[in-house]
């Protein structure tokens, strides 16, 4: 695939993506490839490699001979995937606080400052982008790969999720004290309090969003055998 091709494909991604997120393309729909060239402008082959893209994400899914869809979960779905999270995210948090380098703590200072900027402007999708860039640099500098992969699967379904259910202001304060106090214990490389710390603020989130999802079932996402 050639350099335009790929850009093509990523410019799609963005856009599908952007599209789920934001509602439009709502979580259990079937994502026929001719309705998504012309809503795109687009051919039907950088359209299928973008789906491909976001089935890497945990976006969409594909069914033998049923094709692709917006991928359907509920709040089991979201249970079970923050209680591998929270395992790895202390463990990745545990080998941050052994390996960060000065330059990604300045870079964690920065996600961070990013992220309050955001959050007081009320600016949520920014806040959202501000977040991922600092558990970005976090998961790199443990430099564990394979731990990274995983957790990087799921980014933009998370996002997704709380852009459907609400991020929520009274959330804010919450991440932003978790945040401050994991940078403290990356800094002054104590492992295992980063790694508690980490535990707990991906067990936060796991029950925030979940009680979000139970709290407005009118948004209930679509079961995958109804559509």
């Amino acid at each position: 695939m050639g350099e335009a091709s790929v850009t093509a494909v990523g410019e799609i991604g963005d856009r599908l993506r952007d599209d789920i997120v934001a509602g439009e393309l709502a979580f259990g729909t079937r994502l026929k490839l001719e309705e998504l060239a012309r809503r795109y402008g687009t051919g039907r082959m950088p359209v299928r490699e973008a789906l491909r893209q976001l089935q890497g994400e945990g976006l969409v899914i594909f069914e033998p001979d049923r094709g692709a869809r917006v991928r359907a979960v509920d709040a089991d779905f979201v249970h079970n995937m923050f209680d591998l999270r929270i395992a790895i995210e202390a463990m990745v948090a545990r080998r941050c606080a052994e390996r960060i380098t000065i330059e990604a703590l300045a870079m964690l200072d920065a996600a961070q400052v990013a992220f309050e900027r955001h959050a007081a402007n009320h600016d949520y999708r920014g806040l959202l982008a501000a977040n991922r860039e600092f558990h970005r640099v976090m998961n790199e500098a443990s430099r564990n790969p394979e731990a990274v992969a995983f957790l990087d699967r799921h980014w933009g379904l998370i996002a997704a999720l709380w852009a459907r259910f609400g991020y929520g202001e009274d959330r804010v304060a919450g991440v932003i004290s978790d945040h401050h106090q994991i940078i403290t214990a990356l800094r002054t490389r104590d492992a295992e309090v980063a790694s508690c710390l980490a535990m707990a603020h991906a067990a936060k989130a796991k029950q925030e969003l979940i009680k979000r999802m139970q709290a407005r079932p009118k948004l209930a996402i679509v079961a995958e055998r109804s559509a």
